[in-house]
């Protein structure tokens, strides 16, 4: 994989606009994902992540090929991801209680997917309260949390990506292991 990505790389240095459609189509599930769970919004992930392509069009020129590509896509993808957390707090929350009603909230206006199983709905309550857990983290230990357990990034690659050192990387993602311990020790 990594000889096809420098191959596509090469073409779209050359200017070959579908070389870098074939990279896009490679990496667009993960980088999406990692915006998505950075930012914890679908919009504001597929904006960023399309930004992050742009970028690394754009920029394809600065790439140096003795670094993984996936890395250097990942690292602007975070970039972007945090630069968008620093930028913008939210200002709709899901939890919060609609006015007018006897305390609904937001989730109780989201459509029904069609599973109604017990064990379904445990399962979705314990994703949500991960996900927000992961939300309320500060973004240093936020990124590494998301690199690392649901991206399944090593830490030299984490590394790579945040341009820090392993030993800090190790101490953030620790540090944020701690911090979700705190906010989901009831369960």
């Amino acid at each position: 994989m990594d000889m096809f990505i420098r191959q596509r790389i090469k073409a779209v240095k050359k200017g070959d606009q579908s070389a870098f459609a074939d990279i896009v189509e490679m990496y667009k599930d993960k980088i999406y994902q990692l915006c998505y769970r950075m930012l914890g919004n679908r919009h504001e992930a597929e904006d960023a992540a399309q930004e992050a392509f742009i970028r690394a069009y754009v920029n394809i020129h600065t790439y140096d090929p003795t670094m993984k590509f996936s890395s250097w896509l990942y690292r602007i993808a975070t970039n972007l991801s945090i630069d968008r957390m620093r930028k913008k707090k939210p200002d709709v929350y899901l939890d919060a209680e609609v006015s007018g009603t006897d305390g609904l909230t937001m989730y109780s206006q989201l459509a029904d997917k069609g599973t109604s199983p017990e064990d379904a709905l445990e399962s979705l309550e314990l994703q949500k309260m991960v996900q927000e857990a992961i939300l309320k983290l500060p973004e240093k230990y936020r990124t590494v949390i998301v690199l690392k357990y649901i991206d399944e990034l090593s830490l030299q690659e984490i590394s790579d990506i945040l341009n820090l050192p392993i030993g800090t990387v190790k101490t953030r993602i620790h540090r944020g292991r701690e911090a979700l311990r705190k906010h989901l020790g009831h369960l």
